[in-house]
């Protein structure tokens, strides 16, 4: 056997036999998938990578790292066509999870919400920027949308910078009950760790949840991201292990590191954790956001 093929095996091995002796299935809640295919296209305008993110190509990364089941994010190469995710969904419905995009300039967002909903999607994902483009975040059409989401009872995700924490923060005012996620940790970055607090403000709302994804894009160092787990830690503090979730980001991810890193640096590298921690930010934390059948 050669020796990248050891390092496999014992990865594989390690993965499988951590998995078996935890009480609890590892979920991930952040990826994406899209692929070629003039049936689905994708919007105009798009830089699309030539490679494809196969839903298969993702169930054999999940076997081989003993992941469960995963959420899959609405990537925005397709933009509001959700038609490809919905396709999906469908040909694996114990697997997987989706969470839809609705164009936020829209005053039909709202209804288009709710048809998606109807049609199995478990969430909305919005991503303002921090420029002015990104500004619809503080306009009118935001409140009916949120409050849609609200009354639907799914998940509002949100992809933001740590700057637009603030402008979320008004919006959860009106709307305490509603389940949000905070993408990334807001990708605040790891030389202005005061921003951070923008985030922590949030912690007042008791369904607030954040992915502490991200680790290895924030981070200035190599795995596991040590100045980045400074970030974590203090996520920690504040909102406690049962609001937060791990996440992959696959394949974005590939970028920098590898799928299984993602899993690593949370289940075996961030040391300040137990194993009670862990077993809400891998699975427990994640199934009261998305709860997965048996």
């Amino acid at each position: 056997m050669s020796e990248v093929s050891r390092r496999t095996f014992v990865g594989t091995t390690l993965a499988a036999a951590t998995l078996a002796a935890a009480d609890y299935r590892i979920i991930d809640p952040h990826v994406h998938v899209w692929k070629h295919d003039p049936e689905f296209p994708f919007a105009q305008g798009q830089n699309v990578p030539e490679r494809d993110a196969t839903p298969e190509t993702l169930l054999g990364l999940m076997k081989s790292n003993g992941v469960s089941k995963t959420v899959l994010i609405q990537v925005i190469h397709y933009r509001y066509d959700n038609r490809f995710l919905a396709h999906t969904l469908k040909q694996y419905p114990r697997r997987f999870k989706g969470v839809c995009r609705v164009d936020p300039l829209d005053p039909a967002a709202p209804d288009h919400l709710s048809q998606l909903t109807e049609q199995g999607f478990r969430g909305v994902r919005l991503s303002p920027g921090s420029g002015p483009a990104g500004e619809w975040i503080t306009g009118p059409l935001m409140p009916p949308l949120w409050k849609r989401c609200s009354e639907l009872k799914v998940p509002m995700t949100v992809l933001a910078p740590v700057v637009r924490m603030p402008e979320v923060a008004k919006l959860m005012e009106k709307l305490p009950e509603m389940t949000l996620v905070i993408d990334h940790m807001a990708d605040c970055p790891v030389d202005q760790p005061q921003e951070l607090e923008k985030l922590i403000a949030l912690k007042r709302y008791p369904n607030v949840f954040v992915k502490i994804s991200h680790t290895w894009s924030l981070s200035r160092q190599p795995y596991p991201w040590l100045d980045s787990q400074e970030l974590v830690k203090r996520l920690h503090a504040a909102f406690g292990p049962q609001r937060l979730m791990w996440a992959t980001d696959w394949p974005i991810i590939e970028s920098v590191a590898k799928y299984r890193q993602a899993l690593t640096v949370v289940r075996d590298d961030m040391k300040f954790l137990n194993a009670d921690d862990k077993s809400w930010m891998l699975s427990k934390t994640i199934e009261r956001v998305w709860p997965f059948p048996a």
